[in-house]
């Protein structure tokens, strides 16, 4: 196991992104979240080390992953991106510099899902052995468990974060109702609450979030830090067209979603912008996130340290106010 010590960061200097608070967890982050899907699936164990490297070299420290990336792939069992993640730690002694979230709750197999106390406790054990790591700084709920009674969960959650191997917790894929209860119980029964949200929140895929979620997180000061930040890779531009779906594994699922009148009408919009500030429409579509309101760090993946340089660059481009809304009313729902 690697011995940890609070969270910090690097001194700040004019290469580092400025950090932003999570939620009232006193966890800095990084205004971009590096997906760590990737790892042990679309990229393999040497790429993925240079990909964290450059991460870490670039200023930034946020890292999010899961227990059960990646079963979906074929020969796969859960635990691979885990596991990399791990051994770059270890590797490079950088634990310090990291702020680690994971997660738990989708179905593992043989019975390991949902978020009953039990499985909560067995499932964080394997996460810290597989990320060769004291303490995870950022503990999610992957899925809500609508069979486990939200004081039972919250619960084994406080009893993790007083054993100091969770420093706080966050939600994924929740409702606003749900989220909702879970503050309020945590605020009834004294318990730890949901500091974060895992929601899904593009340019494309707005309304869930705008209409209900952002409201709620605002109010009670939760952090955001939006997954499918560019739509699965719609919004860099790379689906045009239904041939362009066997460009990568996720192509078909993609077109399938988003190539139609509106994410057309995204994407030009997009370029237009692109062209005005001399960057590429994936960088404006992570800059337009960055200007909403009540979003911490959207996550982002790269296979390739290009693509990750252009994750960086996105951080530093600032929109004015007129891209912005050319953006929104192109990405409107009624537009």
């Amino acid at each position: 196991m690697t011995t940890t010590t609070a969270t910090t960061s690097p001194t700040p200097d004019s290469t580092t992104p400025a950090r932003r608070a999570l939620g009232r967890s006193g966890l800095q982050v990084s205004p971009l979240c590096f997906g760590g899907n990737v790892f042990g699936w679309t990229v393999d164990e040497a790429t993925s080390f240079s990909l964290l490297d450059a991460w870490v070299d670039a200023g930034f420290n946020f890292i999010d992953t899961a227990d059960v990336y990646s079963r979906w792939a074929p020969g796969h069992q859960g635990g691979e991106s885990e596991t990399v993640i791990g051994k770059w730690l270890k590797a490079r002694g950088q634990r310090d510099r990291i702020v680690l979230a994971t997660k738990v709750g989708k179905d593992m197999g043989n019975g390991k899902v949902g978020l009953k106390p039990a499985y909560i406790r067995q499932a964080v054990e394997d996460s810290l052995r597989r990320l060769q790591t004291d303490v995870i700084d950022l503990y999610q709920s992957h899925d809500d468990d609508l069979d486990t009674p939200l004081e039972e969960t919250l619960g084994a959650y406080a009893e993790l974060i007083q054993a100091g191997k969770v420093r706080a917790i966050g939600a994924s894929n929740h409702s606003a109702p749900r989220l909702a209860q879970a503050l309020q119980t945590s605020e009834r029964l004294g318990l730890p609450r949901y500091e974060s949200l895992q929601p899904l929140y593009n340019l494309y895929d707005r309304a869930v979030f705008e209409d209900a979620l952002r409201p709620l997180c605002l109010e009670h000061g939760v952090g955001v830090i939006n997954f499918y930040a560019l739509a699965a890779g719609f919004l860099t531009g790379k689906y045009r067209t239904e041939a362009d779906a066997a460009k990568s594994a996720r192509g078909p699922k993609t077109v399938g979603l988003y190539l139609n009148e509106r994410g057309l009408r995204i994407l030009a919009e997009l370029d237009e912008v692109a062209e005005r500030y001399e960057a590429t429409p994936g960088q404006v579509a992570i800059a337009w996130q960055l200007a909403q309101p009540g979003i911490t760090a959207p996550i982002a993946s790269a296979t390739s340290l290009e693509q990750l340089a252009g994750l960086v660059k996105a951080t530093q481009l600032q929109l004015d106010a007129d891209a912005l809304e050319a953006l929104s009313q192109a990405s409107a729902e009624t537009a």
